[in-house]
């Protein structure tokens, strides 16, 4: 019996509230993954949500970087120290009180002129020096590749990982990112399990099955939604949920959805759940969420 289980990432929020909360149990997902960024109402007060979740039986698996008050610059040498103390208070003060495992990170924006190799080696120190102070509060750090991020294109992701120690720093692939980014998700995810501290799941349209191009821009992104419901079959879900399972892992997988655009003939919140989590239990016929 697989011991995946599926969480619901917090970017398909305007912000989070207990009606929210109440959609993510509707849909049977025991767990749930918000952006620090859209949890500013609950910030200074991690009891006050853990009660809430706890009473619906949700689980906050972690929560990303960013927002006000928190510094995200990875690649400047001279504000390190800076980032690495706010990351380092937010694991102490809110991640702790959930008892989260890891800390899941994005990177800050991609330099103008293309991330360098030295840029990739600061990074790579960064996380470092965060990693190893969260690891002694009981929290492994956990960067996220992401497009348009310093670190998007399949090369750079395994530099950052080959330039990190894995008892220290693991990663948190997603799949529509790196499939974006030019890289293959299933032999990326398949050559990093070891170091995998969880999953994001979203498609992309079909047509970017197998793609290597450059990185679609910002402004693609705006004409249409570059990130697209689960069953779109840019990537290869079906194969990633076979190595995963074949493999043993029992970690969480996060179905990192952004908000519904009713605009190109998306519904709502609850309608975007629920087209995804349908994939999850008709087409992959998971055993449980």
């Amino acid at each position: 019996m697989s011991e995946i289980h599926f969480a619901m990432g917090g970017a398909i929020f305007d912000g989070f509230t207990k009606d929210h909360a109440q959609l993510i149990s509707k849909h049977g997902l025991p767990g749930f993954e918000p952006y620090r960024g859209k949890l500013m109402d609950w910030v200074d007060r991690p009891q006050a949500l853990k009660e809430l979740l706890d009473g619906l039986g949700i689980r906050l698996i972690t929560a990303s970087n960013g927002g006000p008050g928190q510094l995200c610059e990875f690649i400047d040498t001279s504000k390190r120290e800076q980032t690495v103390s706010d990351h380092v208070d937010f694991c102490r003060d809110f991640l702790k009180v959930f008892g989260c495992a890891h800390f899941k990170i994005n990177m800050g924006g991609r330099p103008s002129g293309g991330t360098t190799p030295e840029d990739i080696r600061a990074i790579a120190e960064t996380v470092t020096e965060i990693g190893k102070r969260t690891g002694d509060l009981g929290v492994t750090i956990a960067p996220h590749p992401h497009i348009w991020g310093p670190i998007e294109r399949p090369e750079e992701v395994r530099a950052l990982l080959d330039q990190t120690d894995p008892a220290i720093v693991s990663w948190i692939p997603d799949t529509a990112q790196l499939n974006l980014g030019g890289g293959d998700p299933v032999q990326l995810i398949d050559d990093y399990y070891d170091r995998l501290a969880a999953v994001h799941w979203k498609d992309s349209k079909a047509e970017y099955r197998g793609y290597t191009g450059p990185t679609p821009t910002k402004e693609m992104h705006t004409e249409e939604i570059l990130y697209k419901d689960l069953g779109a079959e840019g990537v290869n879900h079906p194969a990633i949920w076979t190595m995963l399972s074949d493999r043993g892992y029992d970690g969480w997988i996060t179905l990192d959805l952004d908000p519904p655009r009713p605009n190109e003939g998306e519904g709502t919140v609850d309608d975007k759940m629920g087209i995804n989590v349908r994939y999850l239990q008709e087409t992959l016929k998971v055993p449980h969420l």
